[in-house]
C-alpha cells in the first residue's frame, strides 16, 4: 500500500495542492486532524481512520506476550491459582472509574461543540446586522462607509480563527489562514515571535512515534518559547471590533433599531472567548487522571493472573480482547477532554472557521436588500399557495379583499394538515365532491367561514375546499388537485 501511494505521488504536480493534499493523508491518517468532507466505504468496525487502535496497538501486544508469559509459567513452572473473584471487584472498579472518565470527557467535547456552534450563530447576526442597519453614505463617504463595514466583517472571521488558535496553544499571526486577517492591527501577538518550523518529512521512526504515542509533545510548547508577552489576540480583535461600533455610532450612519443588537452581539462573543477558555483549561482533576490510570492498569495485569487457571491457554486471546476494550475506552476518554486539539476525534474547527468565512461573504456579496426587491417583485407571488398569481394582478384589490383572500388560504391550509392526518391514520380522505354531513367540500367551506366570522372565539375548521371571493378570487385559481398531490389525491 505505501509503494502505491509513492507511485501516486509521482504523477502528482508538485506546485498544485493535490500532492500536499495526498502526503499529508499519507502523514496523518493515525494522528488527525480528520477531514469530515472524506467518506469511507469501508464497514465501521474496520476503519482505522478516526480509530484508537493505533494508539494501544503496542499496549495490547505487551499486555498479551505478558499474559503468555504468565500462562507458561502456570503450565511449567509453578501453578497459579488466585480466585477470579478479584477480577469482578476490578472490574466494577475498572468500569466506574471509565464511566466517569467518558462521561466528563464526551461533557467537554459536547461543550466545546456548543461553543462553536454558538459563534457561528453570532457571527453570522453580527455580520447581517451591520451590513444592513450601517446606512451608506453617498460620493467619497460612502466608500468609506463600505469599506468600513468589508473591515469589520473581515474582523469576525479574524476572531474566529485567532480563537481557534488560541484554544490550539498558537499564540502567534504567522499562520496561514491569520495573518492576512489580522497582520495590520497593532497587538502583543504581532511581535511576540513566530512559531517553530514544522517538518514537511518526518522519519519512519517519529511517524510510527507519533502515531503508536509513545510520547506526547507539551501542547503548551509554543508559549513557552515566546520571548514577548504573547498577549490575548480574540479578545484585541475585540476591542477594534467595539472602536467600529463607537466610530459609527459618532457618525450617525449607525441606525439606531441596530445599536443594542450589535452590542449584545459583541457581548455573547465575549461569552464565547471565555466558555472556550474555561473548556480548555478546566480538565478532570489530575488525582483522578492517576487514579482512573492507576486502576485500569492493575486490572489488565492482574486479569491473567486470575483466569489462566480457569482457561489455560485460552487466557492469551481473552487478555487481549479485554485490554483492547478497556484501554480503548481509556484512551478515548483521553483523547476527546481537549476537543479542540488536531487529533483525529477532535472538533474540525477548520471546517467551522471556514463556513464562517463563506456565510459573511455570501451576506456581503450583494447590497443590502430593499423592500422593493422582493415584496413588490414582478414574480413574487405573495398569496402562495392559494394563488399563483404574480403582484401584477393585485394592484386593483382593496385590503379587505386581501385580507379575505389570507383567511381562505389559512382555511386552505387547515384543509390540507386534515388531509395529511387522515392518511396518516390509514383513512381515505375526501375528494373535492365528496360528501361531508351532507355537502360538499365547497359548500362546507362557506359555512365553516361563516362560523369562523361570527363566533368570538376560534372554532377548528373542518376538512374544507376554500370558497369563492368576488374580485380576488377571479384572479385566483385554487385546484384541489395541486393542494393534495403530495397525499395521493
Amino acid at each position: 500500500m505505501m509503494a502505491s501511494v509513492e507511485d501516486a505521488l509521482k504523477h502528482v504536480d508538485p506546485e498544485s495542492g493535490e500532492a500536499k493534499r495526498a502526503r499529508r493523508s499519507l502523514q496523518e491518517y493515525f494522528m488527525g486532524p480528520r477531514d469530515v468532507t472524506r467518506h469511507s466505504k469501508w464497514p465501521r468496525a474496520l476503519r482505522m481512520h478516526g480509530s484508537v487502535t493505533p494508539k494501544i496497538l503496542i499496549r495490547t501486544i505487551a499486555i498479551g506476550i505478558w499474559a503468555a508469559i504468565i500462562t507458561t509459567i502456570h503450565q511449567r513452572v509453578h501453578p497459579i491459582d488466585i480466585h477470579p473473584i478479584i477480577a469482578t471487584v476490578l472490574g466494577l472498579l475498572v468500569g466506574f472509574s471509565l464511566n466517569l472518565r467518558s462521561a466528563t470527557a464526551y461533557e467537554r467535547y459536547m461543550q466545546g461543540r456548543m461553543v462553536w456552534s454558538k459563534l457561528n450563530g453570532i457571527s453570522i447576526s453580527l455580520a447581517r446586522n451591520v451590513w444592513i442597519h450601517v446606512i451608506e453614505r453617498e460620493g467619497e463617504l460612502g466608500k468609506r462607509d463600505l469599506l468600513g463595514k468589508v473591515s469589520f466583517i473581515n474582523l469576525i472571521v479574524a476572531f474566529a480563527v485567532a480563537l481557534k488558535h488560541k484554544v490550539r496553544f498558537e499564540p502567534y499571526i504567522q499562520y496561514e489562514d491569520l495573518h492576512d486577517l489580522v497582520s495590520h492591527l497593532d497587538t502583543f501577538a504581532k511581535t511576540a515571535g513566530k512559531p517553530s518550523p514544522k517538518r514537511t518529512h518526518n522519519s519512519t521512526f517519529t511517524n510510527l512515534k507519533n502515531m503508536i504515542r509513545l510520547a506526547e509533545a507539551n501542547p503548551r510548547r509554543e508559549l513557552k518559547r515566546a520571548k514577548r508577552p504573547v498577549g490575548n489576540l480574540p479578545l484585541e480583535v475585540l476591542s477594534y471590533m467595539g472602536a467600529y461600533l463607537q466610530s459609527i455610532t459618532d457618525n450617525g450612519t449607525l441606525q439606531a433599531i441596530a445599536t443594542t443588537k450589535l452590542v449584545d452581539n459583541l457581548q455573547t462573543l465575549d461569552d464565547v472567548l471565555v466558555t472556550a477558555d474555561r473548556i480548555l483549561n478546566t480538565p478532570l482533576p489530575i488525582a483522578y487522571v492517576i487514579v482512573i490510570s492507576q486502576i485500569t492498569w492493575i486490572y489488565v495485569i492482574t486479569l491473567p493472573l486470575q483466569l489462566v487457571n480457569i482457561m489455560g491457554w485460552v487466557n492469551v486471546p481473552v487478555v487481549i480482547v479485554a485490554a483492547y476494550v478497556i484501554l480503548g475506552m481509556a484512551a478515548i476518554g483521553n483523547e476527546i477532554e481537549n476537543p479542540f486539539g488536531q487529533e483525529v476525534n477532535d472538533l474540525p474547527i477548520e471546517l467551522y472557521c471556514a463556513q464562517i468565512a463563506a456565510d459573511v461573504a455570501i451576506i456581503t456579496s450583494r447590497p443590502a436588500p430593499s423592500m422593493s426587491d422582493y415584496a413588490f417583485h414582478p414574480k413574487s407571488k405573495p398569496l402562495y399557495p392559494l394563488s399563483s398569481k404574480e403582484t401584477k394582478y393585485w394592484p386593483d384589490a382593496d385590503v379587505d379583499e386581501i385580507r379575505d383572500a389570507l383567511k381562505t388560504r389559512a382555511v386552505s391550509t387547515k384543509k390540507s394538515m386534515w388531509v395529511r392526518q387522515s392518511l396518516a391514520e390509514g383513512l381515505e380522505p375526501l375528494s373535492q365532491a365528496q360528501s361531508v354531513d351532507g355537502s360538499t367540500l365547497n359548500e362546507q367551506a362557506t359555512r365553516d367561514m361563516e362560523s369562523i366570522e361570527n363566533e368570538p372565539t376560534p372554532v377548528e375548521p373542518r376538512p374544507v375546499e376554500p370558497r369563492e371571493f368576488g374580485p380576488v378570487n377571479s384572479r385566483t385559481v385554487v385546484r384541489w388537485d395541486e393542494s393534495c398531490a403530495d397525499y395521493g389525491e
